[in-house]
């Protein structure tokens, strides 16, 4: 005789349900997924983190490199319990968190690429805990939002331009891949997708101190219509004079600038 709780067991093991707190919606062309995965080749490091692999449409093809170590990030326990059903080789390369509380030392010691089919509703605070440890990723392949993809990979005198576009392009080079239409998608998002690629550039020092670049760059696009001589001067008690960039507005300045406005403040500020 057949064991109707296990059969039920595996009937529930086949079906995860999309949660919309947690800003779930799963992949299911496989044609999408392997042209993810195969971003990773651009890259030297072993190490790679899947954060929120849900249903392991990615999992699937990662696990058959053979050359890289792999760990999976998944706050969901039905889509953890899901997984080593089906992927019994993840056992022991799974953990049950919450990615925006772990300390990346416990994922890898080194350095490690991160991937993902990212939680639309937390993806800026996703990005803001890469730059933390940006010396421990040195890249980022990622589906996330159409509309977040062109704001991170857009240059200066666009209107999207804006806090995250200069923070990760300061320390990576930004490129956007592809984008993904919301029909391959359980359930569909209300929006277009897209696939962005991050590599670590050559920048590790700013000249300054690197608190103060983020609360520049964060205080000038806080109030992204002022001139950045109105928007700043929370920062200063006076600004320098000779500063024509105060002048413009925040979306006109490049990395590159804002870097040498930081530089310029700081010496002002100590003096």
């Amino acid at each position: 005789m057949y064991d109707l709780s296990c059969l039920l067991r595996i009937e529930f093991m086949d079906y995860v349900k999309p949660k919309k707190y947690l800003g779930q919606h799963f992949l299911t062309d496989h044609n999408i997924a392997q042209k993810i995965v195969s971003n990773i080749d651009v890259f030297n490091t072993s190490n790679v983190v899947e954060l929120g692999p849900g249903k392991g449409i990615l999992t699937k093809y990662l696990l058959q490199k053979k050359n890289i170590n792999l760990r999976l990030v998944e706050i969901d326990r039905e889509s953890v319990d899901w997984l080593n059903n089906h992927y019994p080789d993840i056992e022991n390369k799974i953990i049950t968190s919450d990615f925006l509380k772990l300390d990346f030392k416990d994922l890898f010691t080194s350095p490690f690429l991160l991937i993902g089919n990212f939680p639309y509703n937390i993806s800026s605070q996703i990005f803001f805990r890469v730059l933390e440890n940006k010396d421990q990723v040195p890249g980022v392949i990622c589906m996330i939002q159409k509309e977040v993809s062109e704001r991170i990979s857009t240059g200066p005198g666009s209107k999207v331009y804006g806090i995250l576009s200069v923070l990760l392009q300061t320390f990576y080079d930004v490129e956007y891949l592809f984008t993904v239409n919301e029909k391959v998608f359980d359930p569909p998002p209300k929006v277009k997708s897209a696939v962005i690629r991050l590599k670590r550039n050559t920048r590790e020092s700013l000249g300054c101190d690197i608190q103060l670049y983020f609360r520049v760059v964060k205080t000038a696009f806080n109030q992204r219509r002022k001139m950045l001589r109105n928007s700043l001067k929370p920062l200063l008690r006076e600004l320098p004079d000779d500063e024509k960039m105060l002048q413009r507005r925040p979306e006109q300045l490049s990395v590159d600038d804002f870097i040498k406005l930081t530089v310029n403040i700081e010496k002002k500020t100590k003096n």
